[in-house]
């Protein structure tokens, strides 16, 4: 249980650092896609972002680092999902809000009010909770359909928000921190169940459909995330990420794969687990307007507000 908590914590703070360097390194690029000439080839005809000008956010250095660091949390995040209940081990992975927030007052310049810092203290203390309440991990052992099952959800939920990015533009930075969230909580669910890995066995690993909903599920949810840090709050956007991917695969490993709380502890992991999303969608909620100060001092204020 130590070292999956250790684990999950070691991927919270890869995830929350790596989120606030792909925003700087996002609005960097909408800075300059702004301050060009061919500034409305960076929008779909809708105002959301382009994949060319995603592309391009993609090449900043704090972007690379960023995404470096995503993929690092994710491997760590991984290891956690196969040594903690999935609603103790998403929760705390989606603690990288914490991070996130505290770091984007640093190197974003946002100033965040007491109502977003009571929200924090409120996700951090639910999570104080949930760990105090977990008990042990259920096994991940599941007909070959629910594998299948994943596989099209996640490819579903991937290609709608592409599409509601394309037609909502600015509209849809929320709906696309959400829908990375549930790709993210795919992700967690598909490693849990994943066939061939202990004791690993490659033909097996390489034919379970789980395999390729972790991969549609994690390219596909890191590319929304990217969409609503480009277009929308950061705060609000992982806040978004973290109802995602906490509610919906906590859910499913107490319903399905047998996790569960510590006798006697059920009340207080329902009570931690309630706290930690509301606390996510409060942060989201108050974040949504968020007042950002260039990170350039020279910088016109016209092309501060072009990349929000």
């Amino acid at each position: 249980m130590l070292i999956g908590l250790i684990t999950a914590i070691a991927a919270s703070v890869c995830y929350g650092t790596g989120s606030v360097l792909q925003a700087v390194g996002s609005r960097k690029s909408a800075r300059r896609e702004a301050a060009s000439a061919t500034a409305a080839a960076g929008v779909t005809q809708h105002g959301g972002p382009s994949l060319s000008s995603t592309a391009k956010a993609a090449m900043t250095w704090e972007f690379i680092v960023g995404t470096i660091l995503d993929f690092v949390g994710f491997g760590l995040g991984a290891l956690a999902a196969r040594m903690l209940p999935l609603f103790l081990s998403q929760t705390v992975i989606s603690a990288n809000l914490v991070i996130t927030a505290v770091l984007s007052v640093r190197m974003l310049g946002i100033r965040l009010s007491r109502k977003e810092w009571t929200s924090i203290a409120v996700v951090c203390g639910s999570l104080v909770l949930l760990a105090t309440a977990a008990g042990h991990e259920g096994g991940g052992h599941t007909d070959r359909a629910t594998h299948w099952w994943l596989l099209v959800v996640s490819v579903a939920l991937m290609v709608l928000g592409t599409v509601a990015v394309r037609l909502m533009g600015g509209g849809a930075a929320i709906l696309a921190g959400l829908l990375s969230g549930l790709g993210f909580g795919a992700l967690g669910v598909g490693v849990r169940i994943l066939d061939g890995v202990d004791p690993f066995d490659l033909g097996t690993f390489l034919a379970d459909p789980a395999l390729y909903a972790i991969l549609v599920a994690g390219i596909g949810g890191m590319y929304l995330h990217t969409v609503a840090l480009q277009i929308g709050s950061v705060n609000g956007a992982t806040a978004a990420l973290v109802v995602g991917e906490t509610v919906l695969p906590g859910l499913i490993g107490v319903v399905w794969l047998g996790d569960a709380s510590r006798p006697g502890f059920g009340w207080v992991a329902i009570i931690g687990f309630m706290l930690a999303v509301a606390g996510a969608v409060a942060v989201a909620w108050y974040g949504k307007h968020e007042g950002e100060a260039s990170t350039e001092p020279d910088e016109p204020r016209h092309l501060v507000e072009a990349s929000h």
